[in-house]
């Protein structure tokens, strides 16, 4: 009786084995090969065919990923009949390429898998299309919100961003030499923590340089900041509505302009209302820092009953050590107050009364004063600042007027006819 072949699936190859009388004889069958037969096939032979037979199947639709190389312009140029400037023309934004070139371009890129290189691109124009942002870190929550909204409205507009982290009290020189490296077409300085003398020596050197959330006294450097004096005046305002008489400023670093406005605002309002001038603590924009402070305020001989703190990192951290350390209702027998109305502020753990920076607008003049620079327009130095609000919420004392409903927040304006007696 004649013994029926026997098929062993190896892979999607699958091997006949047909008895014969004498010798093996031995079947072969792929998806990209016709059947072929070795009756008299050594064990070895058929393993190395059937190697070679799976590899030609492989390489006929694919070749591995480490053997292939990039497609190059060149041969998308060919592939699509067009000349190589004219497949350049297409990658490059706003450069000028009629819609029938371009959809042909588009065809032949998707079809060969084309994309294209970035530096090579970056060294015939002299423009990388990216944009060095220079951070302290993302562990503050206004900066990762700050940095998130810059990237995406850089993206829209065909750039990328390098982000650069500066540790506390680095100086200049390191970070400078790290961007220099790189072909970027701008710098952001969103950090209200590095010396202002990276902006001015990047600028001496023609790097196009915009400051966000800070400023510089140099008028080659354009920055962007919300409205730190008048916003800490408003704060200010808040808390004498509020029947406070014993106000504590928690500062940020003395590098910071950032800090050093708001602390400026708060003590002229206070100045104006005939009190006596806020204390004073550090808080280095830390939480080691802001809990030490916070203890030394609230040890004090006259506890301060209002403590407005130059950011909302800072601000949560006075309300942890105010709450768990000292027992206070913070919101009734202390009032404190923030700056920046990051996303946590308003979360049920700290409720917190901050003025909210308008981070979208912050940007959006960011990046058209960026663009500008690329582009090769002159940039326009100089302090842009956008106006932000009080928004209120439950860790101060409410006044007995002024709160309103704007855009799903409780927020606070000074009534017009309403004048602070001084106390």
């Amino acid at each position: 009786m004649k013994a029926e072949p026997r098929s062993v699936e190896i892979d999607r190859f699958r091997v006949e084995v047909e008895p014969a009388p004498r010798r093996t004889g031995v079947a072969w069958k792929s998806s990209s090969a016709t059947q072929r037969t070795a009756p008299h096939a050594t064990r070895y032979d058929c393993i190395k065919k059937m190697t070679q037979l799976a590899t030609d199947d492989i390489f006929e639709k694919k070749p591995p990923r480490a053997l292939r190389r990039p497609v190059t312009g060149h041969e998308v140029a060919r592939f699509a009949g067009v000349s190589q400037s004219a497949v350049s023309r297409v990658f490059t934004p706003g450069a000028s390429v009629s819609d029938r070139t371009r959809a042909k371009v588009v065809a032949a890129a998707t079809t060969l898998g084309y994309r294209p290189n970035l530096i090579a691109s970056s060294l015939i124009t002299g423009k990388s299309r990216i944009v060095g942002v220079v951070v302290p870190g993302l562990t503050n929550p206004f900066y990762a919100a700050l940095v998130g909204t810059l990237s995406d409205a850089l993206s829209v507009r065909e750039y990328r961003v390098m982000l650069f982290t500066a540790r506390h009290g680095t100086s200049a020189d390191p970070i400078l030499e790290e961007i220099l490296r790189y072909r970027l077409d701008a710098l952001v300085l969103v950090s209200a923590q590095l010396s202002s003398r990276l902006a001015e020596e990047c600028a001496e050197v023609g790097l196009p340089v915009v400051m966000v959330n800070r400023k510089t006294d140099s008028e080659a450097v354009s920055s962007v900041t919300g409205d730190n004096q008048a916003g800490a005046a408003c704060i200010g305002s808040f808390l004498l509505a509020g029947s406070h008489r014993h106000f504590a400023f928690m500062a940020g670093l003395d590098s910071s302009s950032t800090s050093r406005d708001r602390e400026a605002g708060f003590r002229e309002r206070l100045h104006q209302a005939g009190t006596m001038p806020p204390l004073k603590v550090r808080g280095s924009y830390t939480a080691e820092e802001a809990s030490c402070a916070t203890r030394n305020l609230l040890k004090a001989d006259t506890r301060p009953d209002a403590i407005f703190c130059a950011n909302d990192q800072m601000a949560m951290v006075a309300i942890d050590v105010a709450r768990s350390e000292f027992g206070l209702d913070v919101g009734r027998e202390l009032s404190i107050v923030g700056f920046d109305d990051t996303q946590l502020a308003a979360s049920p753990a700290y409720r917190l009364t901050t003025f909210s920076q308008p981070v979208d607008e912050m940007v959006d003049s960011a990046v058209r004063v960026l663009v500008d620079a690329c582009s090769g327009r002159d940039l326009s130095a100089g302090p842009r600042i956008v106006s932000g609000q009080l928004v209120v919420r439950d860790s101060a004392r409410l006044p007995p007027n002024g709160l309103s409903q704007v855009g799903g927040h409780t927020v606070w304006t000074q009534p017009a006819k309403q004048s602070i007696n001084r106390i």
